[in-house]
């Protein structure tokens, strides 16, 4: 088995170089890839960025969002966490078969004291009845991938801010996860390995896995300049791509309602490959002007803030809305919460 670390922090990348390696590598030997992110937010492949994610949290607090090629729910990941991918060709007989992936993740964290660590279900890694990683699968043209997480030292704080989307806001098609109860690995390792940096930390699990005492006796994997150069590229066309993110989202219908001193708005949206495909509103507020004009303005446009303002920049919000402060209008289109 080769063995592949990428000093980049950001997950679209990652997830490109993952795809790069899947679709275009010698997979003469399985590939173990490592990659440590940044705070971000990952979707599954079937999932609704605007029920599964607290889009104003995520925004504000700069979380990269994106979308993995593979199924399952959506996750947050920090500089806490370690990623791991196995990439090989398809056998035939190992799709689903998560228990074959896990197994050499599971006897490592038993060796740093982690020994309750068990897969749960389908394709969980769970101790003491929590939750620390999440696995998916990808299979194509006769290769597939298998990764994962490893919550070691993840702010757990930020994951109910940035994955909770209140339910009666927004009703959605598509696969929803589950926020199980998670924890860190950390607090159940032997106090050998609870002052590891992260590094350290994916650095000792590489070594159990491949089952050497110095990686420096690994066969490593590298890229050259074209194969960095065709990442980046799959990295533009897919992962940092707008369209992919949140036009891959299945049709939601949106309800955001406010009362203001001067009347209650309430705007119905529903949203479509990402852009607004209906809008209509209610309420008592004192406008003179027929909202059903406003809402043409913005039919076709995408769902985020940034091009709703733009939309309106030129729209005087007085006619339709009255008094109602122009950016308590606009917040109250784009809130998650």
């Amino acid at each position: 088995m080769k063995y592949l670390v990428t000093d980049q922090r950001d997950i679209r990348y990652n997830l490109a170089l993952e795809t790069y390696l899947m679709e275009h590598a010698d997979l003469t030997e399985p590939i173990l890839y490592f990659y440590i992110n940044s705070p971000c937010i990952i979707l599954g492949a079937n999932q609704n960025a605007y029920e599964e994610v607290n889009l104003d949290y995520v925004q504000r607090n700069k979380i990269i969002l994106t979308r993995r090629t593979s199924g399952g729910g959506a996750v947050f990941d920090d500089l806490g966490n370690v990623s791991f991918s196995f990439i090989t060709k398809d056998d035939g007989h190992s799709n689903g078969n998560f228990l074959k992936f896990t197994e050499p993740v599971l006897a490592a964290l038993h060796a740093m004291g982690a020994t309750g660590a068990e897969l749960v279900g389908r394709n969980d890694l769970q101790i003491a009845g929590k939750k620390f990683s999440g696995n998916a699968m990808r299979l194509e043209h006769g290769r597939m991938f298998s990764h994962g997480t490893l919550m070691y030292d993840v702010d757990l704080s930020v994951i109910e801010k940035a994955l909770n989307v209140p339910k009666d806001k927004i009703a959605a098609k598509g696969i929803k996860s589950v926020h199980s109860r998670v924890t860190n690995l950390k607090p159940f390792f032997t106090p050998d390995y609870q002052r590891l940096t992260i590094e350290e930390f994916r650095d000792t699990l590489a070594r159990k896995i491949l089952q050497v005492t110095d990686l420096s006796s690994a066969k490593e994997y590298f890229l050259d300049d074209t194969a960095k150069r065709a990442v980046t590229a799959i990295n533009q066309r897919i992962f940092s791509n707008w369209d992919w993110v949140y036009g891959n989202s299945p049709a939601a219908t949106i309800q955001h309602r406010q009362h203001f001193m001067q009347g209650t708005i309430d705007f119905r949206l529903k949203i479509k490959q990402g852009l607004i495909s209906y809008l209509k509103i209610y309420g008592d507020f004192l406008g003179q002007a027929d909202v059903g004009q406003f809402a043409t303005k913005l039919i076709g446009i995408r769902y985020d803030r940034q091009a709703i303002v733009q939309a309106l920049a030129d729209v005087d919000l007085v006619p339709y809305f009255g008094k109602i402060d122009r950016q308590a209008i606009i917040d109250l289109l784009v809130r998650q919460e």
